[in-house]
C-alpha cells in the first residue's frame, strides 16, 4: 500500500507521473507511455492547457464534431459539439435538417438575471433587523461601487438587493438575496467579489448599530456565494408546423406521430423516472455545446434539473402541443452563460467554437443552446415513438464496438456493411467478428 505524500503539488510534472505510475500502476512504463501520448507536440499550447487546473499530468480528448443546418431565428449556423456518446451530433443534424424547411427555431431570452446570496444567522428582533436592513440598503450599494463600476458601464451590475427571512426553515437563518445582470460574462468572480463585500460591510454596519443588544450585533455570515439556480435567467426555443408536413415515418400518419410525441412529453410530466430520462437527453445536447464554448456544464446541469423540479414534482423541460392543425414543441432553460472572460478566453478551441458560432453575445448563445437541447429531445422522441431508440443509436455505436474489439480497418468496413440491416448488439458484433478471424 503506498504511503501518503507531502508536497506533490511541488513536485515537476515528471515527478509527479513517476510517482503516480510507480505507486498506483500495473505497468509503470506503459502508464508513463500513455499519459505522455496525450501531450501537446505544442509546448506552448500544453503549458496553456497544464494552467487550467492543478496538478495537471495530461489531456483527456473528447472529439469535436459539427452540427450543420441550424436555422435560428432566419440564421443559418452550424453547432459545435463536444461529447463523447455516439448518436448525439447525428440526432441534432438530424432535427436541425428536419426543420430547416418548417421556419427552423424561433428563440426568445425571458430574463438574463443572475442570484447571489449573504448567508447569515441573526439571532434577535426581526422587526429590528428589519428597519436596520432598510437604513444599510443604500450603504451596500455604495460599498461595492468600486466592483461594480467596470459592469455598470456595460450596463450590468447589482439589480437588487433583499432581505430574506427564511427562519421558518432554520433557525435564526436570514439572508442577503442579490440579483445582478453580468452581461456577457458569465460573471462568478464579479458577483462573489461583491457578495463579499456585501458580507462585510453587513457585520460592520450590524456591530455599530445602536438599536440592536450586543447579542444583535453579532451577525454571523455563514458564507457569501452564487446561486447556479437562475429562474429569472431563461430562454426559450420552439419550433411548430402544419401537423401534415411531420412526414417523419412511413409507418406513422403525421397526425399519429404527433399525438404521440405530445403523449410522450406528456409522460415525462408525470412520472419522474421517464423525466430524468427524457431530461438527461435534452442535456446530451446543451452540454455538448456549453463544453464546446468553454461554460460551466456542472452548473448548468445543476441549475436545469433545479428548474425541472421547480413546482416541487421533477418534470419534463419540453413541451409538445397540438393546436387545431399545427404541432407545437418548445423547451424553456435556465442557462447562465458567458462569451468572455474564462476558458471562454483563453481556450483555443473555445475561442474557435464562439468564432463558429459567428460570435455570439452571451444571449444569443443562450438561444443557440437552448435550440440544441430542443433539438436533442425531438430526435430521441421521434425515434422512441417509432423504430426505438436502440436502432439508431447501435448503428453509430458500432465502430466503438468494432474497436473495442480489435477489429482492422478491412473488417470494421465489412461489419458495418453487413449490419446496415441486422440488430447491432455487442454479442452479434463479436459472434460475427470471431467467424471473420476464424476464416482468415
Amino acid at each position: 500500500m503506498p504511503s501518503p505524500i507531502s508536497g506533490f503539488s511541488k513536485l515537476t510534472k515528471e515527478e509527479k507521473i513517476d510517482w503516480l505510475a510507480t505507486n498506483y500502476s500495473a505497468n509503470t512504463e506503459s502508464t508513463k507511455t500513455i499519459i505522455k501520448k496525450y501531450w501537446n507536440t505544442d509546448s506552448n499550447l500544453q503549458q496553456l492547457h497544464d494552467e487550467f487546473i492543478e496538478n495537471t499530468l495530461t489531456n483527456f480528448y473528447l472529439p469535436l464534431g459539427i452540427a450543420p443546418n441550424f436555422l435560428i431565428n432566419n440564421q443559418l449556423l452550424a453547432i459545435p459539439m463536444v461529447i463523447e456518446e455516439s448518436s448525439v451530433v447525428a440526432a441534432a443534424s438530424r432535427a436541425a435538417k428536419f426543420w430547416l424547411d418548417k421556419g427552423g427555431f424561433k428563440t426568445t431570452v425571458l430574463g438574463t438575471e443572475k442570484v447571489g446570496q449573504v448567508h447569515f444567522i441573526y439571532v434577535g428582533d426581526t422587526k429590528k433587523l428589519t428597519n436596520f436592513f432598510n437604513e444599510l440598503k443604500p450603504k451596500l450599494h455604495e460599498a461595492t461601487k468600486n466592483l461594480t463600476h467596470s459592469m455598470e458601464k456595460r450596463g450590468g451590475g447589482i439589480l437588487d438587493i433583499s432581505l430574506r427571512n427564511k427562519t421558518a426553515d432554520l433557525d435564526n437563518y436570514f439572508q442577503l438575496h442579490c440579483t445582478f445582470e453580468t452581461k456577457d460574462a458569465m460573471g462568478a468572480n464579479f458577483i462573489n467579489s461583491c457578495l463579499e463585500q456585501l458580507a462585510t460591510t453587513l457585520k460592520e454596519e450590524a456591530n455599530n448599530y445602536e438599536s440592536f443588544t450586543p447579542i444583535e450585533k453579532k451577525i454571523e455570515v455563514v458564507m457569501s456565494i452564487l446561486s447556479n439556480y437562475v429562474p429569472n435567467c431563461v430562454v426559450r426555443a420552439e419550433v411548430s408546423c402544419p401537423i401534415d408536413k411531420l412526414n417523419v415515418t412511413a409507418s406513422l400518419t403525421p397526425i399519429a406521430f404527433a399525438n404521440k410525441i405530445v403523449r410522450a412529453v406528456q409522460i415525462a410530466n408525470v412520472e419522474p423516472h421517464r423525466a430524468v430520462t427524457h431530461n438527461k437527453g435534452i442535456m446530451n445536447g446543451v452540454d455538448a455545446v456549453v463544453l464546446a464554448t468553454g461554460n460551466d456544464f456542472r452548473a448548468i446541469e445543476a441549475g436545469v434539473h433545479a428548474y425541472a423540479s421547480k413546482d416541487g414534482h421533477y418534470r419534463s423541460l419540453t413541451n409538445a402541443t397540438i393546436e387545431g392543425d399545427i404541432f407545437r414543441f418548445w423547451i424553456e432553460l435556465p442557462l447562465a452563460l458567458g462569451t468572455v472572460g474564462g476558458l471562454t478566453s483563453i481556450h483555443p478551441l473555445a475561442k474557435l467554437s464562439l468564432e463558429l458560432l459567428q460570435k455570439p453575445s452571451a444571449e444569443e448563445l443562450m438561444q443557440i443552446i437552448a435550440v440544441a437541447g430542443l433539438a436533442q429531445n425531438f430526435a430521441a422522441l421521434s425515434a422512441l415513438v417509432t423504430t426505438g431508440i436502440q436502432q439508431g443509436h447501435m448503428k453509430m455505436h458500432l465502430g466503438n464496438i468494432l474497436t473495442q474489439l480489435g477489429a482492422t480497418e478491412a473488417q470494421k468496413e465489412q461489419l458495418t456493411n453487413r449490419f446496415k440491416n441486422e440488430t447491432v448488439t455487442h454479442s452479434a458484433v463479436a459472434d460475427a467478428l470471431k467467424v471473420l478471424n476464424t476464416n482468415k
